[in-house]
Formats: structure tokens, sequence, C-alpha cells
């Protein structure tokens, strides 16, 4: 049987997936590999363990007789580079995104290429520190010198891990398009710092996302790999000829609208409104919220309080009455971290005024799908839309998907049955099968929201 074999790397889960000719899921794993510590003592993912995962997995889905696999791609989060010195072996560790770096240098940075607006406009990338992967090379090279010397290729991770198949350095558009601060959508080219830096030269040749890899000594094409937000858009934008908004969720919640015409202002890019890229080039209004990682925060808050264990929130479904008690009160009891605009909301989290779990639970989803449908709303901008996918981790959440959708009356709004956007992308990029929107229908939840019977307050 021919498939096609997807490694999606998260932040928390690494995910290998089998798909078949029509791109059912034959075979899945998950792994969670433990963090290591960089050179500088910070959490960073452990990339040789992460190699040599996804060496190990394909070699055991090779023996497996009944798979023959044809094609074999990897999508990852973005804002990571592997460095590499001339003999193709990584220098340096996989640093976190999230890492800290000196606020005098990003003064340097800003006082010879700004101001940062400008600059944020013209690569529309919000200023970000380490998430703008350029700027990590910008701190490599004037921080860690006697690193950066030793450094050929800077790959960011999707191309890394093909690299580690293929030995074949190649930069991609959508590792480059997203967030990277690296690219000016304008001149279609390497932003003009990136030349003045003399950064050009360690960023290999650029490949679209399709491009199909074939070695002699290997029996399957191998993809470059792609940033997985622009990968979960394939599948919606290969079956769905109408506008639409898509959700992606997981660690970032990133709303993206590949049919916004307009382009980003600085009152966007200050609410962390950029540009995402997509296959073909063009950009995809984007606007993100680090609410996976503050919903995980919150949980551990919670069931610490209520004495439960780590998984007791997935046995919880939207409650009506619960809701309607909630809803009409529009007051704030969490207090959430990591969200780009200024918030009501107490210093600490007020859950000694619940009763009971399930009302605290419900009264954080409410908080949280609040700030969600702000972000959604940014993204969609100007443009006319009527539907909204949600995909990923919570699409599963019946309270949160309830919730939002009671805030978003006026749209149609759809969520996936199998969570798997970013890695079906990736593995439909290597083809030119063509889909309509049965595809959509056979995989999504195509109807509507019953939300009738449920009152509706606007806040």
């Amino acid at each position: 049987m021919d498939v096609s074999v997807v490694f999606d790397i998260g932040k928390t889960n690494k995910k290998c997936f089998v798909f078949g000719g029509e791109y059912q899921i034959l075979h899945q794993e998950y792994i969670e590999i433990p963090e290591v510590t960089d050179d500088d003592g910070f959490a960073a993912d452990d990339l040789e363990a992460m190699v040599n995962w996804i060496h190990a997995t394909l070699n055991t889905l090779q023996t497996k007789r009944k798979y023959h696999i044809t094609t074999v791609n990897f999508s990852t989060y973005g804002a990571s580079f592997v460095h590499l010195d001339l003999q193709g072996k990584p220098v340096a560790p996989l640093y976190n995104y999230l890492k800290p770096v000196p606020r005098e240098l990003f003064e340097t940075f800003y006082k010879t290429y700004g101001p940062a607006a400008k600059l944020a406009k013209q690569t529309a990338s919000p200023t970000l520190g380490m998430l703008n992967s350029g700027f990590q090379l910008y701190w490599l090279k004037h921080i860690k010198p006697a690193i950066y010397e030793r450094v050929r290729w800077s790959l960011h991770l999707p191309q890394y891990l093909s690299y580690s198949l293929t030995g074949i350095p190649v930069s991609e558009f959508t590792s480059i398009g997203c967030h990277t601060a690296l690219w000016d959508y304008a001149q279609e080219d390497y932003h003009e710092w990136v030349y003045a830096e003399d950064l050009e030269w360690q960023l290999p040749p650029l490949v679209p996302a399709g491009l199909s890899m074939r070695l002699p000594e290997k029996p399957f094409a191998i993809g470059p790999g792609i940033h997985d937000s622009s990968s979960a858009l394939i599948p919606y934008l290969r079956a769905e000829k109408k506008p639409f908004v898509l959700l992606s969720t997981g660690t970032w919640n990133i709303c993206m609208n590949p049919f916004a015409g307009q382009s980003l202002n600085q009152r966007d890019l200050h609410l962390d409104c950029l540009h995402f890229m997509q296959v073909s080039g063009q950009p995809v209004r984007a606007s993100r919220l680090f609410l996976g990682h503050e919903f995980a925060r919150q949980i551990a808050l919670l069931e610490a309080h209520f004495d439960k264990d780590g998984k007791h929130y997935r046995e919880i479904r939207f409650d009506s009455g619960i809701y309607q008690s909630l809803a009409g009160q529009a007051k704030t009891c969490f207090h959430l971290e990591h969200l780009p605009w200024k918030r009501k909301q107490p210093q600490e989290n007020q859950t000694h005024t619940f009763k009971d779990y399930a009302t605290a639970y419900h009264q954080l989803i409410l908080e949280l799908t609040e700030v969600q449908e702000r972000s959604l709303r940014l993204a969609i901008g100007q443009s006319v839309i009527e539907k909204i996918y949600i995909d990923g981790g919570f699409a599963e959440n019946d309270v949160f998907v309830t919730m939002l959708a009671l805030r978003l009356p006026e749209f149609k709004v759809r969520t996936t049955r199998a969570p798997v956007g970013s890695a079906l992308g990736a593995a439909m990029v290597l083809s030119d099968q063509t889909l309509t929107r049965k595809f959509l229908k056979k995989r999504y939840a195509m109807e509507k929201y019953r939300l009738r019977d449920i009152p509706q307050h606007n806040e």
C-alpha cells in the first residue's frame, strides 16, 4: 500500500502520521521528549533525541510490508534555527524562541536598522524577540561570536529535519516568511538589514514547499519541510472555494485569513497581527495568542486547587445552566498572561470563589474565548467571511468550541473530527491531487453549532 509519512513536531508533542492514498490516517504515533538545557541553562528541545526518534520511527515503518512509503515530509513550529558547520553538524543547541535576550542588543539593532515600527511593517513581523528568528541570527553573531564563526548554514527546524534525511541544505518560503523579520514583503526578498549584516550567505537557497527531493539511495521522495501554521491552511485552500478563516489551535492559537486584501497597520502589529506566507507566496493575515500554553498553565492551577488529576477537564462537557449563570455577570476571575493587549483582570486567580470544578472551568473557558474572539476578529479585519474552521487540540474541547460559537453567531463554525491539519497539509503539498468540498465533509463536522436554545450574551 502506498503511503505518505509526515512528522508533525510541536513544542509539546512530537507526532508521526501515516496517510493513505485518500489521506486517511492509517497509523499515528505520539511521543513527548524531555527538554534539555542550552549553553546558558535555558530550556530547549532535545534536537538529537528528536532526530533519533524520527529515523528510528521511519526505519520501523519501512520494515512493515503493508506500507510502501512514497513521500516523507515535516511540519514543525517556526522561529527556530539549527546552525550547522562545514561538516553539516549542529554547532549550537536548538535555542528556545522564548529565550530572553539583552535589551541593549534590541536597542542597538533598532538604532541601526529601525525604527522598530517601520521594520515591523516592512517584514510583517511584530517585535517579538527570539520569536523573530532573524533576530536569533543577529543575537548569535553579536553575543556568541565563537559559535557564529563556525556556522556555515542556518536552517529553520522543518528544513533541518528534511536535511537529516537528504543532506541537502535548503530554505523554504513559509518558514522564511513567518514573523522572522527576515523577509521584505514589498521587495519580495530578504530585508536590507540581512544583507547589511552579511547573513544571506548562511541561508541556503530558497525552494518551494512542494519540492520533492529524490535521492538514489532513498526509496521515497522527501519534502523540504513546511511551517506548521502555513501547512494547516493547505487542506482548506484546496477544498474550500469560499472565503474562510482558519483557527489553528495548539500551544499557539493562530487565526489565519488568506483572503484579506488590506495591509497591516501599526495597531495590527502592536496587537500581534502579522503575515504568514502561503505556499503560493501570497501573504496570510494572521493573529496569534499563546492560548494553549495559557490553558495548560491555568488547568494545572485549577486542578491543584480542586485536587483533581491533570486530565479531569477532558470529562467536562458544555453545561448551558452553568453558562447562563456565568455569562451575564461579565466578570473576570482569572489572571491571564502572554496577552498582546491590556485586559481588566485580577492580580491573582479567584478560584476560591467557585463551589466546584465544573463552574470554575466554565468561567475559565468563558474568559479564554473572550480573548480568542478578539483575536479572531482582528484576523478577519475588513474581509467578508462566512465560515470559521477550528483545527487542532481545542477543536475537541466541547466547552471551548460551544462558547466561542456563541460569541460568533454571524459565522458558521466548523470543527475538525481529527486534529491533524498541519500534518495533512504537509502530506498534500507534495501532491498535485485535487480536492473538492466532499473531502471536507468526510473529515469535518459540517453542521453549524445548534445555539438557538442557548441565550446569547454580548459582553
